[in-house]
């Protein structure tokens, strides 16, 4: 050992204490220099004989593994060290040792058996999680399925170590995991046993409050699918005693106190029980109650056990009848009549009740607990017995009425668990009690270490045979392992004249007693046997040296106990009960009784040879002990080791010296020393590799990883002893491990040394250079600085200079500019007076001009308008003279074109009219000649007065001249007097102003000074209210956000839970739907019976119903040829009734066109006497204005005609649509074709005397459609002529079998063609029940030929009337003189409407079509998205546009069941679930598009308005495709799922980007499967090829934006939940490399997220939880500012997650440091006051609620076109 090295010192309170050597040791020294790690230096003495040294203590870095075997030091305190750290540090209770899981009770309730976990844990393998009772169970029942043998999980410890709990959630884990799927309820009767089991057998102890006081072995039965059927329990050494008799502190049977807790209830008055602490049997320990159990909770749930297991009512109060009874028994008081003789009072209440609730006699039983029978040879007789006696008797009878009580009951829940299906395998849970070692020790301890020692045998057995197994399966030598085998203290125990046989031999013995059977011990195996021993000081007891302890028991009460007597006559008395439960409870006894052939007296004691045939205790206990054993010898063990940390049921906290018993007892540290004896530490080659990489040099590594794994250890281990190479693993002794890692770690911390070196280098040169970059900044800003205080002198002296010189010039300039101002001044005013002077004198002579001016221009105003009145005069008289010149002219050639009025009869009232304007022109003209008149008075005396005004001018002016001489003296005066008023003025306004200026500042400024103050107080008052209004504004914010978030979280809640509740209600639909298939199936059987029925029909009569076939169809030809002449002529009739009118209107128009050529005649004439009007003239514009009218009501005429004859046309047509409807759709779909060539044909009869172009266009036009429709029919025909040849061989081949039967005997001839009709009939049926019939195709096919045949006929009868017609035209067009142009018919394209028509009947060959055998890729890659809902919508427009309600449910019902039976079918192809769903959601988005309300019509052009639904209303179905929408989200979520699960925890866990450095620390015995070669390891882009998949399906598909962003949230909430929660469970995982690796791959999943443009959809924040956890793994964690750093970083984790990280965090190389307990601590206190959940898993299942906004499609339904390739021929557009 060298200096620093760590050891363990053995120590009395701690076990082992851990120490450091300060001096290297040397081989030969005797002492050991030391320190503790309290710092205290002790001596280590060294035994000279054995010379043993200290056991070396493990690195850090392999401290709190999670297998011991994974240890490089296997020894005692290593295995309790790792332990104590893993329980009390990091709060783990399992711990793996081997194949053994180790099981601390916590003594507090942990959040680690949630349905979540049992998921996480499913389907894993054993070492690639943490150890826990899960991952156990999950092998066992994997080997199970595997290796197809039973399996076996053995849970041993002493009481108050969990056993009970453990076994109990086992049994929950294969119930849970098993696949029945909740059809049934076996797994809910498995788990309702326990809590019955523990009422009834479990109470409380000083070391367990829920103590187990019975061995139990619970066989879990499976069938070939490994579903759970039924169970079977059988139990071992049921504590009796403990009925009777509790120490302090101890309690009875729960089943008691529960009964007591109920004793209020309606049911249990009869009862007449009270309080517990009133019966002796339940107040004898004085602790009635247990902290935090409610004893009236667990009875109910007790009772609903007992409901769950089929037990009724009546059995269960029965069942709480005879406890009752055991209570009142309890109380029964016994007194001393004598000193051998005692009494019961008659009057005893309880003993009334006892018999009472027993239905026995009160008396009978009283004396018989007072007395007993003997019988001897020759008499019979009755002795009383002592108070005692009496009180033994009772209590024996209470212990025997509960022990029958409890077998029954066991045997009741045998019989509920019992399943009809046939057991293929099961799974045995073994709890029973571990070693037990007390001051007093009795029967029950000697029993229970007796099953131990056989136990631990087992265990040491199967543990060899594995240590074995694998060297020899590795292929390296081995040697004889030395184990501790107990095989002679079982000999000691069951042996023949071992203990338990002499036991029995002292039993049949009449005067046995303890004493004398302790004689027999010492005499016969004192000396014999090495495991047994006497004690000193005792004669009554004795030692047995076991494989965990030497244990001291007294034999006081050996006998009584192995022989379990009981007075017979009160057993006798018991079964005379008429209870009807009681007798049932000893059937056995009379059973056993029969058996012997020996009947005895009811009232008689039994016979010598019927109690030598009774079995002992101990003999029973032996055989089913074997039976045990053999059990489980016969299936593969799993074994589970329960330790008690200690005696005072505080949690988390470990005491070392009971942890180390215990860890003695049960087999753990045998397991050690066995395995550390070989080879312990065992690595793969994958994983040494690639932890010791870091070992080799580049040359060193070869491709062959074994050989350089050989190379490597060679040169580091000189001792090839101390490993081996295996085939697939290289196998280390004790130590090497441990001297390979601290190679490693030297070697990284030379490495580490080297780049601190480099890095110290770099950093102090960085230092350097930037210390001189700063030096030189600062000369260079000091020199600035300097240079800018210079200059600054330099500028201040120059402003010094430029200053003088202003001031200076200022002074200077202001002295030029005062006597410049004064200069001017004087100038001003003297020029101002000589202007002002000037100025009135210009001023008088401009007045006098002005006015001069204006009466000139009236004077000659005056003039001119005289003059114009005259001419105006003068003109209007000859005007007037001429007009009426020009009106008798006018009247004058009136008359002469009077034959004209005729033709227009409206120009009268033109000329009437035009009469009546002149009048009232007349009239306007005299009442402005009176205004006129007016106005030349008004004007003339205007004049008179102005004159006089005139003259008052003058005058005035000749004042003014007078006036005017006088002025010059007077202005000169007033000039002075101005000038001295002036300067007066002046000096007085610059006083004033001076005045006003002094006023106006002070009153300015006190103003500012209010107005300031005003506005203060105003902007405090504003900001006062301000501040008020803002803060309710924030607190109406924060309650209005606090509500909508509420609100929205309360909404998504509850589109939650109503998508939960729709996903289970649609569920439960399918089952439905299912079981009415198993009934269609039932119904088919059925109709196959019929079948066989119709086999048998005779062939007559087949030929008859032909004949009569042939004949209808005779019949109706000929009824079709009656039909044809009759149409004939009603088409002769209605032609004669509508040509009249029409030849009417002919005439007309002809009459009219005639009228005008005779006018164009008469006009254009040259030989006629009058000569035409002139062109320009009067008479030449009025003929004309008449011709155009007479052409306008011509064409008027003749529109009227066309429209006429094109509407009689229609009518006509119109008329035989009915009957030829299927014609016109067949001529061209909706017939206007043929509407359309009538029309035009007709009309251009009508307006044009030549229709021979048109009649050819026609005819063109009906040849095409003829051939068109002859092509289909042939194509028809061709199909019926391959039927019918399929039917001609048919023919042939019957043909031929009768002439094969023909030669066959006649009654093999009968039944060859029976069984050939038969087969032919029945596979025609069922081809018609599931493809469709064949006989029924060829029925269609004819009823489609005989539709032809009616559409040819119709087709020839119209070409028949065509041609008619155009002859007759013809005929016409000859008659006509006019050539008339050529008009080109051109079609017309046709304007859709965006429906599809369909037939009645055919929406089944439609969804069969678009639904059931569609293939999504094709749709996706070839079609437009979504089409499938597209042609189902136009379906539904058709349905609503004919006013079909019946369709358009139909249709829409059997589109949403036949989507579900696609899902139903192909629900796990994630292609065909996106597919439905996309065209789901957008036939949902098209019922609202077109649905006609006014929000979805806004988003619509005008044209898809017009397509909107007409006639229904139907957003109730709507509703219903939202949740088939909702139903395909949640398949298409699960298939995902199903998808991602298996490889979410490879990829974004266990996968390392870098190997060597960072790799795996070892694992001990169980392997992780990801420890194997990682060829076909999946990586990160692995989980990104498959998103990428998914995303470019979806968008194939055409799935809304909004859906996909939703699917993604999922998907990585998924990522996100399962990464987390393997996280949380895996130790391995938590470091701080793994932190970076899962950093990397979120920064992976979130650069996918940026390139789909997916990054504001919400899925970067649900991987919110898992980042912070690796930032929880990164971060440092030492001081308390690190622990509020991470509170305040880990808002998405809760209290639970961040300390269960904290707490798994485990380095993996030896420069990382553990999470302290204080600072754990410290993170809970910080914590506390959060309000979160308390489970520490994410939920994986969690689907959020999903929505569908509306998204408006772009695509026009006119435009759609249905590809051919979809088999829809039968739709038509519309």
């Amino acid at each position: 050992c060298q200096q620093y090295a760590r050891v363990w010192l053995p120590d009395a309170t701690e076990v082992w204490k851990s120490a450091e050597l300060i001096k290297d040791y040397t081989p030969g020294d005797l002492t050991l220099y030391l320190q503790l790690e309290d710092g205290t230096v002790v001596e280590y003495k060294i035994d000279p004989r054995t010379k043993n040294l200290p056991p070396l203590r493990n690195p850090n870095i392999l401290v709190g593994e999670n297998d011991l075997t994974a240890l490089s030091y296997l020894h005692e305190p290593a295995v309790l060290h790792n332990l104590k750290v893993r329980f009390v540090d990091s709060k783990l209770i399992y711990t793996y040792c081997g194949i053994v899981l180790v099981a601390i009770n916590p003594y507090e309730n942990l959040p680690i058996y949630e349905a979540d976990i049992i998921n996480a844990y499913s389907g894993q393998n054993m070492g690639d999680m943490d150890p826990h009772i899960f991952a156990v169970a999950e092998e066992a029942y994997k080997q199970m399925a595997r290796d197809e043998r039973n399996q076996s999980i053995i849970v041993s410890g002493e009481s108050g170590a969990g056993k009970t709990v453990s076994a109990k959630y086992a049994m929950r884990y294969f119930a849970t995991v098993s696949c029945s799927s909740g059809e049934t309820n076996v797994e809910e009767r498995v788990l309702a046993s326990s809590p019955i089991m523990e009422a009834l057998g479990n109470a409380k102890t000083t070391r367990n409050d829920n103590s187990s006081r019975f061995g139990k072995y619970i066989e879990i039965g499976f069938d070939k699918k490994y579903c759970i059927t039924g169970a079977n329990m059988r139990t071992y050494l049921l504590e009796k005693s403990r009925v009777v008799f509790q120490a302090h502190g101890e309690r009875n049977y729960h089943i008691f106190y529960q009964l007591c807790a109920s004793s209020h209830l309606s049911e249990f008055k009869a009862f007449k029980l009270g309080c517990a602490d009133d019966f002796h049997y339940t107040n004898q320990g004085q602790s009635p109650v247990i902290d935090r159990v409610d004893d009236a909770k667990e009875m109910r749930n007790t009772r609903k056990a007992f409901s769950l297991l089929g037990i009724s009512e009546n059995e269960q109060m029965e069942i709480y009848q005879i406890l009752a009874a055991i209570l009142h028994l309890s109380n029964v008081e016994v007194k001393d009549q004598s000193a051998d003789r005692s009494s019961i009072l008659p009057n005893d209440a309880h003993l009334m009740v006892f018999c009472e609730l027993m239905g026995v006699a009160c008396e009978e039983m009283a004396h018989w607990l007072c007395h007993r029978k003997l019988k001897t040879t020759s008499e019979t007789y009755v002795k009383p017995v002592t108070k005692m006696d009496a009180v033994n008797g009772r209590d024996a009878l209470a212990k025997h009425i509960y022990a029958r009580l409890f077998n029954w009951i066991v045997g009741s829940i045998n019989n509920a668990l019992k399943s009809a299906a046939k057991q293929h395998s099961f799974i045995g849970v073994l709890d029973i009690y571990g070693f037990e070692t007390f001051d007093v020790n009795s029967f029950e301890q000697f029993c229970i270490n007796y099953a131990n020692e056989k136990l631990q045998q087992q265990f040491n057995l199967h543990v060899f045979k594995l240590e074995q197994e694998e060297y020899m399966r590795e292929e390296i030598p081995w040697r004889l392992i030395d184990f501790y085998d107990n095989q002679p203290c079982i000999n000691l125990i069951e042996a023949k004249m071992g203990i338990l046989d002499l036991l029995d031999e002292e039993c049949k013995m009449p005067k046995g007693s303890d004493n004398t059977w302790a004689q027999k011990l010492y005499n016969t195996l004192l000396k014999q046997n090495a495991h047994f021993d006497k004690p000193r000081l005792s004669n009554r007891a004795f030692i047995i040296h076991h494989f965990a302890d030497k244990v001291e028991y007294q034999c006081e009460g050996f006998l009584e106990k192995n022989k379990d007597t009981v007075n017979e006559e009160q057993i006798n008395v018991l079964k005379k009960s008429k209870f009807n439960l009681l007798p049932k409870l000893f059937e056995d006894d009379e059973k056993a009784t029969v058996s012997t052939n020996k009947p005895t007296s009811i009232i008689g004691r039994s016979s010598q040879t019927q109690r030598d045939n009774k079995k002992t205790v101990g003999l029973q206990f032996r055989q089913s002990l074997h039976l045990l054993m053999d059990t489980l010898n016969a299936t593969t063990p799993h074994y589970v080791r329960c330790i008690k940390p200690n005696d005072h049921k505080a949690p988390f906290t470990l005491d070392p010296v009971r942890a180390v018993q215990q860890l003695r007892a049960c087999g753990i540290l045998e397991t050690i020393r066995i395995s550390a004896a070989g080879f312990p530490s065992r690595w793969t080659y994958q994983e040494f590799f690639s932890r010791y990489r870091v070992l080799m040099k580049q040359n060193d590594v070869l491709s062959d990883k074994k050989q350089t794994c050989r190379n490597l250890l060679e040169k580091l281990i000189e001792d090839q002893d101390k490993y081996q190479f295996g085939k697939n693993k290289i196998f280390f002794r004790a130590g090497q491990v441990a001297y390979l890692e601290k190679l490693r770690s030297d070697k990284l911390r030379m490495a580490c040394v080297r780049i601190q070196k480099t890095i110290r280098c770099w950093l102090a040169r960085k230092k350097y250079l930037r210390m001189r970059k700063s030096a030189i900044i600062i000369q260079r800003h000091v020199r600035g600085y300097q240079a800018r205080c210079y200059v600054q002198f330099l500028r201040r002296t120059r402003a010094a200079v430029v200053i003088q010189k202003n001031v200076r010039m200022w002074l200077t300039r202001r002295q030029y500019r005062q006597q410049r101002s004064a200069a001017i001044t004087l100038q001003c005013f003297l020029r101002a007076y000589m202007a002002r002077k000037q100025y009135y004198k210009l001023i008088f002579e401009k007045k006098a001009v002005v006015i001069q001016r204006w009466v000139k221009g009236w004077l000659t105003r005056q003039h001119y308008r005289r003059i114009m009145a005259a001419v105006v005069l003068l003109q209007s008289c000859a005007r007037r003279m001429k007009a009426k010149k020009e009106l008798k002219k006018l009247k004058v050639e009136a008359r002469s074109v009077e034959h004209y009025k005729k033709l227009n009869i409206g120009m009268e009232n033109k000329i009437v009219q035009l009469q009546h304007k002149i009048n009232e022109q007349h009239k306007e003209n005299r009442e402005l000649s009176e205004r006129l008149s007016a106005v030349e008075k008004t004007q003339s005396m205007e004049r008179e007065k102005q004159s006089r005004e005139i003259e008052n001018l003058r005058k005035s002016e000749e004042e003014a001249r007078r006036k005017a001489e006088v002025f010059p003296s007077l202005l000169e005066q007033l000039s002075f007097l101005q000038h001295e008023l002036e300067n007066t003025l002046s000096e007085k306004e610059g006083l004033e102003k001076q005045m006003n200026v002094y006023k106006e500042q002070i009153q300015q400024e006190v103003e500012e000074l209010n107005m300031k103050n005003n506005m203060l107080s105003t902007e405090k008052n504003e900001l006062n209210t301000l501040i008020l209004e803002q803060a309710q504004q924030l607190t109406e914010i924060k309650t209005n956000i606090d509500n909508t978030k509420q609100l929205e979280k309360d909404l998504s809640e509850e589109r939650s839970r109503y998508q939960s509740l729709l996903s289970e209600h649609l569920h439960l639909e399918e089952r439905h739907r299912d079981l009415k298939e198993d009934m269609n199936f039932s119904i088919v059987r059925n109709f196959m019976d019929s079948i066989n029925f119709w086999s048998t029909v005779d062939l007559s009569v087949l030929l008859k119903l032909q004949r009569r076939v042939k004949e209808l169809e005779q019949e109706k030809q000929s009824l079709w040829q009656q039909l044809d002449k009759r149409e004939e002529a009603q088409q002769e009739k209605a032609k004669v009734r509508t040509e009249t009118p029409r030849q009417e209107l002919e005439y007309e128009n002809k009459r009219l066109k005639q009228d005008l050529n005779e006018l164009r005649k008469s006009l254009t004439n040259e030989n006629s006497e009058a000569l035409p009007p002139a062109p320009g003239s009067v008479p030449y514009k009025i003929l004309l204005e008449q011709l155009n009218s007479s052409n306008e009501e011509l064409e008027m005429r003749k529109e009227e005609v066309l429209l006429l004859r094109s509407h009689m046309v229609r009518q006509e047509a119109l008329k035989h649509k009915v009957k030829k409807s299927t014609d016109i759709h067949t001529l061209n779909e909706d017939g206007e074709l043929w509407l359309a060539y009538e029309g035009l044909k007709e009309t251009n009869s009508m307006s044009m005397p030549c229709v021979s172009n048109t009649v050819h266009i026609s005819s063109r036009l009906l040849e095409c459609q003829m051939q068109e429709q002859e092509r289909v029919l042939s194509e028809k025909y061709r199909k019926l002529l391959e039927e019918m040849n399929k039917l001609k061989e048919e023919k042939e081949q019957q043909q031929k079998l009768l002439a094969q039967n023909l030669l066959l005997p006649e009654d093999a001839r009968i039944e060859a063609s029976l069984k050939h009709e038969i087969t032919r009939l029945a596979s025609e049926n069922l081809v018609s029940l599931f493809t469709g019939c064949p006989v029924c195709q060829t029925l269609e096919l004819m009823e489609q030929h005989e539709k032809q045949e009616k559409t040819m006929r119709k087709l020839k009868k119209q070409l028949k009337f065509l041609m008619r017609k155009s002859t007759q035209q013809k005929k016409n067009s000859s008659l006509m003189n006019a050539p008339v142009r050529a008009v080109n018919i051109t079609r017309k394209e046709k304007d859709y409407q965006g429906m599809l028509e369909y037939k009645k009947g055919d929406e089944s060959r439609l969804l069969k079509s678009l639904v059931l055998e569609l293939k999504p890729r094709g749709v996706a890659v070839n079609f437009i998205p979504g089409l499938p809902a597209y042609i189902i919508f136009m379906c539904v427009r058709y349905a609503d546009s004919v006013n079909d309600d019946e369709g358009v449910s139909t249709l829409l019902n059997l589109t949403i069941t036949s989507i579900k039976g696609v899902i139903k079918k192909r629900g796990n192809d994630f292609e065909v679930v996106s597919f439905w769903l996309a065209n789901a959601c957008r036939l949902m988005h098209c019922l609202r598009q077109y649905s006609g309300d006014e929000v979805y019509m806004i988003h619509n052009t005008a044209k898809q308005n017009e397509h909107c639904l007409t006639n229904f209303e139907l957003s109730e179905y709507q509703q219903v495709i939202c949740d088939l929408a909702i139903q395909i989200y949640r398949q298409l979520i699960k298939c995902m799922e199903d998808i991602l699960q298996p490889i979410i925890v490879g990829c974004m866990l266990e996968h390392e980007t870098v190997h060597g450095v960072l790799g795996s620390k070892p694992t001990g015995l169980r392997k992780r499967s990801t420890s194997l070669p990682e060829e076909g390891a999946v990586t990160v882009e692995v989980l990104l090829q498959h998103l990428g998949l998914f995303h470019t399906t979806m968008s194939q598909h055409g799935m809304d934006s909004d859906l996909i962003k939703q699917v993604v949230k999922q998907q990585f909430y998924i990522i996100c939940a399962v990464t987390l929660n393997h996280l949380l469970l895996r130790k391995d995982m938590c470091s701080w490399s793994k932190g970076l690796q899962i950093r990397y791959n979120v920064w992976q999943l979130e650069e996918w997220l940026a390139e789909k443009e997916l990054a504001d959809c919400g899925a970067k924040e649900t991987l919110e939880p898992l980042i912070q956890a690796a930032q929880l793994l990164q971060i440092k964690k030492k001081t308390e500012a690190d622990a509020q750093a991470i509170c305040t970083m880990c808002t998405a984790l809760t209290t639970a997650q961040i300390v269960k990280v904290l707490s798994l965090y485990t380095p993996v190389i030896e420069f990382e440091e553990r999470v302290s307990t204080t600072f754990i601590t410290i993170i809970k206190n910080l914590l506390k006051d959060r309000v979160e959940s308390s489970t520490l898993m994410m939920d994986a299942k969690k689907i959020f609620a999903v929505t569908f906004p509306f998204m408006p499609s772009a695509v026009t339904l006119e435009t759609i076109q249905i590809p051919a390739s979809l088999n829809l021929s039968f739709l038509t557009r519309v």
